[in-house]
C-alpha cells in the first residue's frame, strides 16, 4: 500500500513495488488499527550495544565489532497490535530502534553498495525479557517471544539519516531520548558488516540498536516509539 493522503491509501499492483511502482487507481480509507508490519522478512537481524550510553547502563564492555543477534520472524507485530507479556518473564523492557528494510539481495557488500539495497526505514521496538536475557547469557529466548518485534507504522523510502531524534514513551512519559547520529555504527556500516556474515534477502529487516533509558513495562502500559521523519509506533502490553 502507498499512503495517498493522511486518511487514504492506494495499492501497488506488483508484489515487488521497489521494482514496479504501478499503483491501482482505487483509493481506500485508512484504518490505522488494521495496519500490519511493513515487511514480511526471511529474517530479522538485530544489533545490540550500538549507543555508548546504553552500553554504560547495561554495564557491558565496548566491542570492536557490532554485536549481532536474530529475532524470530514470529515475533513480528504490527502497529496498534498488542505485545504479550509472557508468564515466563518477570521483567519485559521496551527498546526504541531505527530499522531498515531491504529491497534487494546483499552479500559481501561495501557500505556504499549496501545502501543501494535499502528500500526504506521504519520504527522498531526490540522488546526484551531482560531477566531471561541475564539468565540465559545469550539472547534468543529473551528477544524471540511472539509479539516481541513491533514494526511500523510506515516504511519511509526517502528517509535520509542525519541527526533525527529517536524517542520512547510509556503511558505518555518520555523514557528514551537521543538521536540516531549517536550510534557507534551507522546503517551503511552495519549492513555491510552483516552482509559479510550472511546473505540478506529482499524484505529482510535490520534493527540498528537502542539508546539509553531502557526499562520495564507491565500489562496495560502503552508504548510509543518515535523516530523523527518516520512516525510513531504505538502498542499496548497485555497478558
Amino acid at each position: 500500500m502507498l499512503m495517498e493522503s493522511v486518511d487514504t491509501y492506494r495499492c501497488f499492483e506488483s508484489d515487488e513495488p521497489w521494482n514496479d511502482q504501478t499503483i491501482d487507481s482505487t483509493s481506500f480509507p485508512l484504518k490505522p488499527e488494521l495496519l500490519l508490519a511493513p515487511a514480511i522478512p526471511t529474517k530479522i537481524v538485530a544489533v545490540g550495544l550500538n549507543y555508548k550510553e546504553h552500553i554504560k547502563e547495561m554495564a557491558h564492555e565496548s566491542t570492536k565489532e557490532p554485536v549481532l543477534f536474530l529475532k524470530a520472524t514470529s515475533s513480528l507485530l504490527g502497529p496498534y497490535q498488542k505485545i504479550i507479556h509472557p508468564a515466563a518473564s518477570s521483567r519485559v523492557d521496551y527498546e526504541a530502534e531505527l530499522a531498515v528494510v531491504l529491497k534487494s539481495r546483499l552479500k559481501n557488500a561495501s557500505p556504499e553498495e549496501a545502501m543501494k539495497a535499502v528500500w526504506g526505514f521504519t520504527c522498531c521496538n526490540d522488546v526484551t525479557a531482560r531477566d531471561l536475557q541475564k539468565v540465559d547469557g545469550q539472547w534468543a529466548r529473551a528477544k524471540g517471544f511472539d509479539t516481541f518485534c513491533p514494526l511500523g507504522p510506515w516504511l519511509v523510502t526517502d528517509f535520509v539519516e542525519k541527526e533525527q531524534k529517536i524517542k520512547c514513551r510509556v503511558n505518555g512519559e518520555e523514557k528514551q531520548s537521543s538521536t540516531i547520529g549517536m550510534r557507534i555504527w551507522n546503517t551503511a556500516q552495519l549492513l555491510s558488516f552483516v552482509s559479510h556474515v550472511m546473505t540478506l534477502e529482499p524484505l529482510d529487516i535490520l534493527t540498528t540498536g537502542t539508546p539509553s533509558g531502557v526499562g520495564p513495562v507491565k500489562p496495560g502500559d502503552t508504548i510509543e516509539v518515535e523516530v523523527e521523519g518516520i512516525g510513531i509506533l504505538k502498542n499496548v502490553v497485555t497478558q
